[in-house]
């Protein structure tokens, strides 16, 4: 339904449309009308001073909603809100909100200075690297012909984009997004061979990998250039370096990930490239009424994110990672003294994204009296509320356990938070009871098994064909659309199953936990990233 305006003192009806065809004429309307007294002063200098934050750690705007804040010891993470955006960030993004812009002028000045800075022939601002990667597959499908932009998703001359079999992963869903048949290679010579007139694009993940396989970046661009086909790679979290490593290799478009190590806005993003094809990304995308309308950048996105590629070249990096050393350095020598714990710092190997020295925790957990999941549970429920980089160990039988900070994106101050934390719950851990343990006669699993997963939205069905080897459980899980491997085990009644789902170069994770009733099976399902939902399964 389209939005609906009146008139006053008119009941006559104004659709969006009609404001689209007017919008030379309420422009004219607008500039030439007075302002009111409250516009008036909004508008007036030194009257908007620069917002500040009124809140405490536990007091704040969240809080007031009922959200917990995270101390982030963990990285820069899209679920956990990525990084914390730089004063400078945060003033441009502020300042730019007291303007209005034409949005086609602003893409093409700040893209031509960001492409300055980062050594490019052209770029523009997107709302992340996965906004990048979709708006670069649309580019390279349909360029800038308004009647095969309209004819998205369906009609596509070009419709096939190549990916390396290692270069498959969850983000590969931005190239996905338009439609076009996902192509997997594995060798030079099933690459050549797959390569061809319906080639749109070719897709390769950035990583230490990307460098050093046969089919590396710098080898497919060789090959995709004697076709004229376009290379992105994807780049979200690697530092910015230049001269840019991936446009050296060969590469026709890199994008880069706004909010993790530069530090800009969240919902931002940098795609690199040519001039015509990055002129042809945006052109697909918000403000223009194409495929990628829901790919809008804001004029405060863009100037964030021009500030932070500014401060990008300006920040001290070395002194970066020598204060994130200082502040591991710091944690590791509160608990050193907690009988069986050891700590161990991994330095920055070559892979350029998320460099940051990390420290790991480990101790025996039958001495401590914790496990290393139990205290990334207790440090996520407490408060401060610390979110650490992974924990490991188990009751009963996996004491010996482990806890890993990241200190990327912690603040100044943080680590102490951090330090007198980890070392109380070591010391003071509290009581932990081991897993119940289930009697009476094992149930009997062995068989075909009808399922019915009750998701939040929507059933599933499913179909589970096991064998079972006294409490050892393995089988197939037979999804609606793909298909995975079971591992798991009875105890009594109780039933754990296990799988990871391969699904179109990503995985989903099933973890089943229920009670066996003679010939019906049910209880919960966990998901991961996913969420959980419940199941039902009865016997064929």
């Amino acid at each position: 339904m389209e939005n609906q305006a009146y008139t006053k003192g008119k009941n006559l009806l104004v659709t969006r449309r009609d404001l689209l065809k007017q919008t030379g004429m309420l422009s004219a309307v607008a500039a030439a009308a007075p302002l009111s007294l409250s516009a008036a002063t909004l508008m007036e200098p030194g009257t908007q001073p620069h917002p500040m934050s009124s809140g405490t750690p536990t007091d704040n705007l969240y809080t007031s909603i009922g959200v917990r804040p995270i101390l982030n010891a963990r990285g820069t993470f899209t679920i956990i809100s990525g990084s914390q955006s730089l004063p400078e960030v945060k003033q441009a993004m502020f300042e730019a909100s007291q303007y209005y812009v034409q949005m086609d002028e602003l893409m093409a000045a700040v893209g031509a200075e960001i492409a300055t800075h980062m050594g490019a022939p052209s770029a523009i601002v997107t709302t992340g690297c996965e906004a990048a990667i979709a708006a670069a597959t649309v580019a390279c499908i349909c360029g800038t012909d308004p009647e095969r932009a309209q004819a998205m998703p369906y009609i596509k001359a070009r419709n096939q984009v190549i990916i390396p079999k290692y270069s498959r992963n969850p983000y590969d869903f931005g190239v996905r997004m338009s439609g076009p048949e996902i192509v997997e290679i594995e060798t030079e010579e099933e690459f050549r061979a797959k390569i061809g007139e319906h080639t749109a694009m070719i897709y390769l993940l950035s990583g230490p990998r990307a460098f050093q396989e046969p089919l590396s970046i710098k080898s497919v661009c060789a090959i995709a250039k004697e076709k004229n086909i376009p290379v992105f790679v994807d780049a979200a979290a690697e530092e910015p370096i230049v001269p840019n490593i991936h446009l050296a290799a060969g590469a026709t478009f890199v994008g880069y990930s706004g909010g993790k190590c530069m530090r800009g806005p969240q919902a931002a993003g940098v795609l690199l490239g040519p001039k015509d094809l990055c002129a042809a990304a945006f052109w697909n995308a918000a403000p223009h009424h194409n495929w990628g309308r829901a790919l809008k950048v804001g004029k405060e996105e863009a100037m964030g994110m021009l500030a932070a590629v500014r401060m990008w070249y300006k920040r001290d990096h070395e002194a970066e990672q020598k204060q994130w050393l200082e502040w591991d350095n710091y944690i590791a020598d509160a608990v050193k003294d907690i009988p069986s714990v050891t700590t161990e710092i991994h330095m920055p190997d070559e892979d350029l994204s998320n460099r940051a020295p990390t420290l790991s925790i480990h101790w025996d957990a039958a001495k401590a009296g914790i496990t290393g999941t139990e205290l990334v549970e207790k440090l996520d429920q407490g408060t401060p509320r610390i979110l650490a980089a992974g924990g490991h160990g188990s009751r009963p039988d996996k004491m010996a356990s482990s806890l890993g900070i990241m200190p990327y994106m912690m603040q100044p101050g943080d680590y102490k938070i951090v330090a007198e934390t980890i070392s109380k719950y070591l010391r003071n851990p509290g009581h932990y009871d081991n897993p119940p343990v289930y009697t009476g006669p094992t149930a009997n699993l062995a068989g075909t098994w009808n399922v019915t997963i009750n998701y939040v939205r929507g059933l599933g069905e499913q179909q589970f064909i096991l064998q079972q080897d006294g409490s050892t459980l393995s089988g197939e899980q037979k999804g609606e659309i793909f298909n995975a491997v079971f591992h798991g085990k009875v105890d009594a009644d109780h039933v754990m199953l296990a799988s990871v789902m391969p699904a179109n170069g990503y995985q989903v994770p099933f973890v089943f936990t229920g009670v066996v009733t003679g010939s019906h099976f049910s209880g919960d399902v966990k998901l991961g990233e996913y969420g959980a939902a419940t199941f039902t399964a009865t016997k064929a």
